[in-house]
């Protein structure tokens, strides 16, 4: 077994068993300890046999290889096994029956070092496996219904001004100052932005193609006056790690810190709603399947008409005379 880091900092884990290879790369944010958890779970899984032979109430690192081979099948297989595999340490001391207790554990162990978004996705692989154990009849119930997630307070959005992506633009390198004005002027997605070839580029528009969206849906991006300098960068001579490792240097220089590269998406959809555009077209900008999704920016219309009136107020209050009140109706 061995456990290495790339050049770009990404966690490894290999072992042969038998004349079998395993290798997995581990997410961006995964810790040495993540690595070796993983390597626990791929020693204990190549040196058992892996047919699925599940009997009524066996181990919950059983029925995980259902999950495993229904993540083949995922757009984010790695992320998906990932998330999957983090459950190991916990899934080869409970059976499917203890799956309440199971997921108890897990979570005073994880919670110190992790947010509950990121636990939820681990225990949400193991929901998933004990569904599948069930609908295949090898258990007698659906154990995973005894699993709860853990409640989620992780919004956080940031709503940039002009003067403020102008300040962290300026503290970029050319490539980096390229992807945010970018981002600003159509809402791309990073990911979004770093695939775009000349080939997607019009006369007029960008065409965004459903490979490389999160709804695998292909959108077009009208080319405003402003843009039109920026595209004679695309594509981006970097990759995803390039752009985040520049972007952080470069808000942390312009002193804002926590700003995320998807905040400007937000502050794009902001700035749109204070301009007065309906929602239903900053939904087709920034390709939301519904408006549903866009309705997350409609309480900054709401601040807004507040302000309105706020004005509006202020004015009738300054034309009544101290002492004189308004004739009843």
């Amino acid at each position: 077994m061995s456990i290495w880091k790339d050049e770009s900092g990404r966690l490894h884990v290999g072992k042969m068993v038998g004349g079998k290879r395993v290798h997995r790369i581990l997410p961006e944010d995964a810790t040495a300890r993540d690595a070796k958890r993983l390597e626990a779970l791929i020693t204990e899984s190549l040196e058992r046999d892996k047919a699925v032979n599940i009997p009524g109430n066996p181990l919950i690192s059983e029925v995980m290889s259902l999950y495993m081979a229904h993540a083949k099948n995922l757009r984010s297989q790695d992320t998906a096994e990932y998330h999957a595999q983090r459950a190991g340490e916990w899934a080869v001391k409970y059976r499917v029956s203890q799956a309440r207790a199971f997921a108890a554990h897990l979570i005073q162990d994880m919670l110190p070092n992790y947010a509950p978004a990121t636990i939820n996705r681990t225990l949400g692989t193991v929901k998933k496996a004990l569904h599948m154990a069930w609908e295949l009849g090898r258990t007698p119930e659906d154990f995973g219904r005894h699993i709860k997630r853990l409640p989620e307070n992780n919004a956080r959005d940031t709503y940039l001004s002009i003067e403020q992506v102008q300040q962290i633009a300026e503290h970029a390198s050319p490539q980096t100052r390229a992807a945010i004005w970018i981002a600003i002027l159509t809402g791309a997605r990073r990911g979004e932005i770093l695939a775009i070839q000349p080939a997607d580029i019009g006369p007029d528009s960008i065409t965004i193609r459903a490979s490389n969206t999160k709804t695998l849906r292909t959108r077009t991006v009208p080319i405003v006056p402003a843009l039109r300098p920026w595209l004679a960068y695309l594509p981006l001579q970097m990759n995803y790690e390039g752009l985040k490792t520049g972007f952080r240097r470069a808000r942390e220089a312009a002193g804002m810190p926590t700003v995320r590269f998807h905040d400007l998406r937000h502050s794009c959809a902001s700035l749109l709603v204070n301009m007065g555009v309906p929602l239903v077209v900053i939904r087709d900008i920034l390709g939301h399947t519904t408006v549903k999704t866009t309705e997350r920016y409609s309480h900054l219309q709401t601040d807004q008409a507040r302000s309105a009136l706020e004005e509006l107020g202020a004015a009738i209050t300054l034309t009544i005379a101290p002492g004189q009140k308004e004739e009843a109706p």
